[in-house]
C-alpha cells in the first residue's frame, strides 16, 4: 500500500491515500474543497469531521 501524502493545503493538516487525492496543478489535496483554495470557507471534509481549520 502506497504511504498517505499531506495535503498541500497550507493549513490542513490531513494526508490523502493516492486513491482519494485531488490533483489540481500538480499538487495533491485532501478535497476539492482544498484544491480550489476553500472559496467559499466551505470546510475540506464536512462540519467538524476531521478536525482541519483550514476554510477559516
Amino acid at each position: 500500500m502506497a504511504p498517505a501524502t499531506p495535503c498541500a493545503c497550507s493549513r490542513c493538516t490531513c494526508e490523502v491515500e493516492a486513491s482519494q487525492v485531488v490533483v489540481r496543478d500538480g499538487q495533491s489535496f485532501c478535497s476539492e474543497a482544498c484544491a480550489t483554495g476553500h472559496p467559499n470557507h466551505e470546510p475540506c471534509h464536512g462540519s467538524g469531521s476531521c478536525g482541519c481549520t483550514c476554510a477559516d
